[in-house]
């Protein structure tokens, strides 16, 4: 089946990255989150399960991790990008199954490990410009909250 998207093409660059979990019930509020929380209408996106997890120094993400800093540093040199954004969120699998996390250690844990990522980005990519954010679960959606990185 052949299908014609009507969405414009955009030529301009936004040079920023975001690296999230893969998992498909979050993706949407991703998009709204970097979209109209951070007013980045676009931005390069790095998804994979459990995220920036697999640059948090995990021997069982080994694989990704070298992937993914690949990724970045591709980007970095032919999309010049400038921020990278990490995301984590809340009842990832990614944890609880492949990496066994305990539920009552996860978000302490990922939160963590987006200190870990960020630091793993800054050191092997040289990027400075890097944020985390943390996605809970409300009633009425989700909620992206700033995770201190420093």
């Amino acid at each position: 089946m052949e299908y014609e998207s009507k969405l414009p093409y955009h030529t301009q660059r936004m040079h920023a990255a975001a690296v999230y979990c893969s998992d498909g019930r979050v993706c949407e509020q991703y998009d709204d989150f970097l979209k109209n929380g951070l007013n980045l209408p676009r931005y390069d996106r790095v998804a994979l399960p459990g995220g920036p997890a697999c640059l948090a120094g995990y021997t069982a993400a080994r694989l990704e991790e070298a992937g993914v800093l690949d990724e970045l540093k591709f980007l970095v040199d032919a999309h010049g990008l400038q921020r990278i954004v990490l995301i984590q969120h809340e009842d990832c699998a990614f944890y609880k199954s492949h990496l066994q996390v305990r539920e009552q250690s996860l978000e302490q844990l990922q939160k963590a490990d987006l200190v870990r990522a960020a630091h793993m980005i800054r050191h092997v990519i040289k990027m400075d410009n890097v944020e985390g954010y943390f996605a809970k679960r409300t009633e009425t959606g989700v909620t992206f909250v700033p995770v201190k990185l420093d």
